[in-house]
């Protein structure tokens, strides 16, 4: 089976993989694997799934968590006679015959995403009868089990449920190539649900073939430069890992523009053209993908050539995750982090952003516990104050621990009472700080980087691998010519951001008290309440600017706003934004938001232009409301901004007689409601045409 799975006549199993494969065949144990990527565990589970079918038992059932990873796992199952077939939410026309084919005991392997695992109607129809017959669960990258995982993914608690309603004979693998101890004994613990002991078996995760590098080069510019001179002498082809999507998408058009053949990969691109950039880099017809973590876990080229890192991961075991995708099945394989002076902003952001707290989970609660019936999300989002991807991760976890449920028509709380544990969230906290620290004792340490990271993961094996940059010495280039940082910095150094005027109205306004004159505020706006295409800068995830308006936007020590006069380098390049404009008229006035947090700030950036263009100053709108608008959600933020500004009817019997457009200035633009409803006011007192300008965007 061994050798028709690899396609090699004289294939010999790599130490472990025969005594995983008895141990859940002959003794129908529970075995949690713990080895290096490339070592062999999809060899270990389609094995033991056939020789289990063999035996008389029903298919396995692989639960796996991403849709590349089971493209893979379904097209490798195929070539070595494994009958295989996945259910996820990218083939529901196939489901019908996937049935039939479990019907007909056709197949031998049915992977599943987790969050079928939460789906009531999956739960209800399809599972029972898989549990009852599975000759085998899998659970692949099991680390997402546990909450210490590197990769925290709400469905995968589904599994704890699932391991306890199996028959006692049903052998259960779990495997990973990314667990310290922690996550090691959480698996376990969760495994051994119903009195079962678990077999672990824990290999050396040190990969000969990586060669492991850190390059302090400082600025973004630098960076790009460096990489843009150096793309091709890293051998065969690659991954281009960045931190935001953003950074992938500009460090993917500048690498094109400078002649190289890369494509960027991120949570923005259309499943389609994620596939055929896959299938692009597997076939070599591209240098490197510039991707994001979208393209993680389960990603399979054996022979890929290299892993770049152009800002640094949050963690050890991360970071060991994504360069573990090099390497696979070649002698050599280069990696390289390039740290960026933005990191820990960056990893700031996500992490407060990932976990549930009690006020949004009370939230959501009590806003399904008085509607009574079933919510689209769409239709809840309009009730709690959370934006729509923090909503849907809470609802996922919610729905987990069993008090909301999704059926027809939407959620509704279950009516089962729910404790926030805010101990166990604290602690998570706490080791994602501490992965940080080891993720920048990684870039300094003067010890070896592959011991460095074994060790982070509790290796016993550790040890230096003789092939780093500190074991033998710097294998990269380091220099960055002249012309490089030339024109690394000219194409950082563009400005101006389109930012798309909104043309709907958020839903439930009017559940939120919302009217205009009494008539309640939906649908579309009208068009002569609309404001023009905007402008910023740049985003604060951008490369180039976006270094520049995150120092300029850092809070003090205390975390209170740092308000100040606008640098004269980002007032030449708001200058510069404005000269680029390709608008239909020029404007001829400039109005500015007036701002609780940073009044200077703004007043500065709109007087400034005023002088500069020769425009009438018109000054700020009168703020009604002092106190500041945290809201996330697009419902709940255009409620706080309904009444918050008015129009001065000095500036409104101003704006009547001025026969052109007036640009609307602020410091910074997110959820683009701000600049929507205060337009909305200048039109209506009588401006033409409203075109919205701040310094930057948040994404």
């Amino acid at each position: 089976m061994l050798r028709a799975l690899t396609g090699r006549p004289d294939a010999q199993f790599h130490e472990g993989q025969f005594e995983a494969i008895e141990a859940l065949v002959a003794h129908h144990r529970r075995a949690l694997v713990v080895q290096r990527t490339g070592w062999g565990k999809s060899a270990v589970y389609f094995i033991a799934a056939l020789l289990q079918r063999r035996a008389g038992a029903g298919p396995a059932l692989i639960v796996s968590p991403l849709l590349a990873l089971m493209r893979d796992q379904v097209a490798a199952a195929e070539r070595a006679g494994v009958r295989a077939a996945a259910i996820n939410s990218a083939n529901v026309t196939e489901w019908n015959e996937i049935e039939r084919l479990l019907d007909e005991g056709a197949l031998d392997v049915l992977l599943v995403s987790p969050e079928r695992l939460v789906n009531p109607r999956f739960r209800a129809e399809q599972l029972p009868r898989l549990i009852g017959t599975a000759g085998l669960l899998v659970i692949d990258e099991a680390h997402c089990i546990s909450d210490w995982g590197h990769d925290f993914r709400p469905d995968y608690r589904r599994i704890r449920t699932l391991i306890a309603e199996l028959p006692s004979d049903v052998p259960v693998l779990a495997t990973t190539a990314t667990a310290n101890e922690r996550v090691v004994h959480d698996v376990a613990e969760q495994m051994a649900a119903g009195g079962h002991e678990v077999f672990t078996l824990r290999g050396p995760l040190a990969r000969q073939s990586l060669r492991l590098g850190v390059l302090e080069l400082g600025t973004s510019w630098r960076r790009l430069a460096w990489l843009t001179q150096h793309l091709e002498e890293l051998p065969g082809s690659g991954i281009v890992y960045c931190l935001t999507v953003s950074s992938a998408e500009e460090t993917a058009a500048m690498l094109r523009k400078a002649g190289h053949e890369v494509l960027a990969y991120t949570g923005r691109t259309d499943q389609a053209e994620r596939l055929a950039a896959e299938e692009a880099l597997k076939a070599n017809r591209v240098k490197a993908l510039i991707a994001t973590s979208a393209l993680g876990m389960g990603f399979d080229k054996p022979d890929l050539g290299f892993v770049v890192h152009l800002g640094s991961p949050s963690s050890p075991v991360a970071y060991y995750q994504q360069v573990g995708r090099a390497g696979r099945a070649t002698d050599n394989a280069d990696v390289l982090l390039l740290p960026g002076l933005e990191d820990r902003d960056i990893w700031h952001y996500f992490a407060t952003n990932a976990m549930p707290t009690r006020r949004r989970a009370d939230g959501v609660l009590e806003a399904l516990r008085q509607e009574g019936r079933p919510l689209s999300v769409g239709a809840l989002e309009s009730r709690v104050d959370l934006r729509r991807g923090q909503l849907e991760l809470l609802l996922k976890v919610l729905a987990v621990d069993g008090v909301v449920e999704y059926g027809q028509g939407g959620w509704t709380a279950t009516g089962r009472a729910w404790e926030f544990d805010k101990g166990r969230y604290d602690r998570i906290a706490e080791a994602r700080v501490a992965e940080q620290h080891s993720m920048l004792e990684y870039q300094s340490t003067t010890g070896c980087r592959m011991e460095y990271l074994t060790r982070s993961l509790d290796d016993p094996a550790s040890a230096p691998c003789g092939r780093c940059d500190v074991c033998a010495g710097a294998w990269f280039p380091t220099e960055v010519s002249i012309d490089s940082e030339r024109g690394a910095r000219a194409s950082l150094g563009k400005v101006g951001v389109e930012i798309a005027p909104r043309a709907m109205w958020p839903q439930g306004l009017d559940t939120l008290g919302v009217t205009d004159d009494g008539s309640p505020v939906k649908g579309k706006l009208p068009a002569e309440q609309q404001v023009e295409e905007g402008r910023v800068i740049a985003r604060l995830t951008d490369l180039g600017y976006g270094t520049s308006l995150r120092e300029l936007f850092a809070p003090d020590r205390e975390g209170a706003p740092v308000d100040r006069e606008l640098p004269p380098a980002l007032a030449s390049a708001c200058l510069r934004v404005l000269k680029e404009w390709d608008w239909s008229e020029r404007p001829v006035a400039v109005a500015w938001l007036p701002s609780v947090r940073r009044p200077r700030l703004v007043e500065s950036l709109g007087s400034g232009i005023a002088r500069a263009g020769g425009l009438v100053a018109l000054g700020p709108l009168r703020l009604e409301d002092e106190r500041s608008v945290p809201a996330a959600n697009s419902a709940f933020r255009v409620r706080d901004l309904w009444r918050r500004f008015s129009v001065p009817p000095e500036m409104a019997g101003r704006l009547r007689s001025l026969g052109g457009p007036v640009l609307l200035v602020d410091d910074l633009i997110d959820s683009r409601w701000t600049m929507t409803v205060a337009g909305r006011l200048l039109r209506l007192a009588g401006a033409p045409s409203v075109l919205p300008l701040a310094l930057a965007s948040v994404a």
